[in-house]
Order: C-alpha cells, then sequence, then structure tokens
C-alpha cells in the first residue's frame, strides 16, 4: 500500500480537548490512535528536518510504544539518516542483549530498521553507573531536543520516574533510581521478565525536566490498565505522586488516549451524552 493511500485512511480523534496546557486526542480503538501518533510523528519529523536539517529524538520502549514504532517506520517518508536518537531510561546491571534490556528493544525495532545517524545508547551495565549518567547527560545537552516519545506507566511515572523519585525540579538530567514495586511488578506482568526477583532494583533514567525540555512531546497511553493513571494524571491535582501530571504545564505536549485508556474519565462529550439520555 501506498503511503498517500495509507494517509488517506487516517483516522479522525473522536474527541478532541485540552487539560491546563495539555492537549488531549482520544480514539475509538488503540490501533487507530496508533495511526494518529504515527503520522503526527512522521510530519513532525519532516517538517523539522526541512527546517534545519536534522533532528534529535527521544523514544520510549516498553509494550504502547511497538506498535506506533511499526506503524511510523513503515509510514515512510522520513530521512533517518539526518535522525539522532536517545533513549528514556535503561536497567542497572544488565547488558546490551539481555531480552528486556531496552538497548536491544530499541535496537531490533528502530535501528536495524532505520539506520539513523546515530543511536546513543545509555550503557547499562557500565561499570562506573555515575559516570554513565554524566556521559549521557552530555550527550543529551550537546543539542536541542526536537520531539520526546513516551508512555505512561500503571503507577503514572513517565520513564522510571516514579511517585518515590520524581521530581519537577530535578537538578540532574540523568540520574539513578530504584524502582517502585508497582513499576517492577509492571515488567512481570507485561513478560519481559519471568518474577519479580528477576526485574533488577535500579534503573538509569532521564529525568521530568529533560524530558520537558523537548521542543514536542508525544505521550501514549493505551488499553485499559492505563485508565487509572490517565484519570489521576488529567483530573487530580499536578503533583509527584502522579509524575505524568506534569504534562498539564507543557503546551508542546500532546497525549494520545483510545476509549479503554479514557473510560474513566469524565469528557464533554460524555457529559454531553448523558445529558441527552436523561431527556
Amino acid at each position: 500500500m501506498s503511503n498517500l493511500s495509507s494517509l488517506s485512511q487516517l483516522p479522525t480523534p473522536a474527541e478532541t480537548f485540552h487539560v491546563d496546557a495539555l492537549s488531549v486526542l482520544l480514539y475509538n480503538s488503540e490501533a487507530e490512535m496508533v495511526q494518529g501518533v504515527a503520522l503526527e510523528a512522521q510530519n513532525y519529523l519532516q517538517k523539522k528536518i526541512a527546517q534545519q536539517g536534522a533532528a534529535a529524538v527521544i523514544l520510549a520502549t516498553g509494550n504502547s510504544q511497538i506498535q506506533f514504532l511499526e506503524a511510523l517506520i513503515a509510514l515512510g517518508g522520513v530521512d533517518w539518516s539526518k535522525i539522532t536518537l536517545f533513549h528514556l531510561d535503561e536497567y542497572m546491571g544488565i547488558d546490551a542483549n539481555h531480552a528486556a534490556s531496552f538497548r536491544r528493544y530499541l535496537r531490533e525495532r528502530v535501528e536495524k530498521l532505520t539506520r539513523p545517524r546515530v543511536f546513543h545508547y545509555i550503557e547499562g551495565d557500565a561499570m562506573q553507573p555515575l559516570d554513565e549518567c554524566d556521559r549521557y547527560t552530555k550527550l543529551l545537552e550537546a543539542q536541542p531536543i526536537d520531539l520526546c516519545c513516551l508512555g505512561v506507566g500503571e503507577n503514572g511515572h513517565l520513564a522510571f520516574n516514579d511517585p518515590p523519585v520524581a521530581a519537577f525540579d530535578d537538578p540532574h538530567s540523568v540520574k539513578l533510581v530504584k524502582l517502585d514495586p508497582v513499576t517492577r511488578q509492571q515488567q512481570v506482568s507485561e513478560g519481559h521478565f519471568p518474577t519479580l526477583e528477576a526485574v533488577p532494583q535500579y534503573a538509569f533514567t532521564l529525568t521530568l525536566p529533560m524530558i520537558c525540555a523537548a521542543k514536542k512531546i508525544i505521550c501514549l497511553a493505551p488499553e485499559k490498565r492505563k485508565a487509572s493513571a490517565v484519570k489521576k494524571m488529567l483530573q487530580e491535582p499536578i503533583n509527584t505522586t502522579i509524575p505524568a501530571s506534569v504534562l498539564r504545564t507543557k503546551a508542546q505536549a500532546t497525549l494520545f488516549l483510545d476509549t479503554d485508556s479514557a473510560s474513566l474519565l469524565v469528557t464533554q462529550e460524555r457529559r454531553t451524552s448523558e445529558v441527552q439520555q436523561t431527556r
């Protein structure tokens, strides 16, 4: 199927609204959401490369990103040779070939398929982890980040900024953190590790200020298991008990939802529908 043919079939959001500065796009299904966000990323990267000759992008991993990355690559039309890639996080102490390594995830799903200009990886098994934080910080700060793609954890985290360690004014760009038990259990539930004991207790993560410094932020939160986190993120006070709520302060951020992840939200369209049904 040609790019033009596939683009002509892309769905529009069922509902579009704002929560504070954050744009929210709600789609009827995860498949439609994936197509919408892939086109959004493609168009933006094409624009940035045309304007400045290159682009720098931070990518996420996890189950929520798989279909998006596949769709973005399948769309074509992006000159990956002009894109410098980074990623959000990595477990401490596992090598690049470990089945759950985010380096392996991105090497196989992105780098091998796109041949970017360069992919800067966090070396999770670095002998001196604090030095690795410094090295990656210097790489990130050497150029502005045009696009950051990420998801929302079941405890509301962004990257590995879990509630106990998240800081909106974090002085670091990259840091080591102890993982929240909810996050570690999520890795088991998603099939990345066989048992909770097998999940590393510590990880490297880009911090919230580093993430929020990107010129554009695309956040995906599909599936019913994200519904509680999405509700808290959008409808409770902005604070680090739900780290993803910081995106409500960022006008350059867009949150993509499907009907499952938005099932606990009371949106304008739902309020209107309920009023009509009671008449």
